[in-house]
């Protein structure tokens, strides 16, 4: 599977791409909304084996894409697309991406792809997605594809020492529609 977007080209992973996951997943920066402290080889080749094992899915509900830069090649993060496991209408996504590539918009431009993936090509008549409440750059991502807050679970996640908050997020294929049609006016 492979998606184009005007800066980006979301593709499915190879096992040679460890090496590029593990070095922004090595960030402090990066580790900071993760439980873990820490990220080693065998950690990061797990990761991809993982997302190697979904590409073989019949059918195919999970799908996890590296985000690439389309003029160079080079592996940024990665963005997915998982259906819940006891239904087909409805999944939820995540992104990721390299620190030094954040701010940019390509957060918002491989997660919008995913979304249209979703809707168009899933039939999905709802995704979701959460984040940590601390984490508003995330946060806004989800905002600025209209996607809409649904809840705040307070202290639900526990990691690094303390707990933390998660924010809801959910868009449902009428809202897409609408926001579809003013992209493209």
């Amino acid at each position: 599977m492979r998606i184009a977007t005007q800066r980006l080209i979301l593709r499915e992973f190879d096992a040679e791409d460890w090496s590029a996951v593990l070095s922004y997943q090595q960030d402090a920066r990066y580790l900071r909304y993760y439980p873990w402290t820490e990220r080693t080889e065998a950690d990061v080749q797990s990761f991809v084996r993982m997302f190697l094992g979904w590409q073989g899915e019949v059918p195919r509900r999970r799908f996890q894409l590296a985000v690439t830069l389309r003029d160079c090649g080079t592996l940024i993060g990665n963005c997915g697309i998982r259906r819940k496991p006891d239904n087909s209408w409805e999944a939820d996504i995540g992104y990721e991406l390299a620190p030094e590539y954040w701010g940019q918009g390509y957060a918002t431009e491989a997660a919008l792809a995913l979304v249209d993936f979703g809707f168009l090509e899933l039939g999905l008549d709802r995704i979701s997605s959460w984040c940590i409440a601390d984490n508003a750059a995330s946060a806004r991502v989800l905002k600025r594809l209209g996607f809409r807050q649904e809840g705040c679970l307070r202290s639900n996640e526990y990691f690094k020492g303390r707990w933390w908050d998660t924010l809801l997020f959910a868009l449902l294929k009428p809202e897409w529609a609408e926001l579809e049609q003013y992209r493209q006016a």
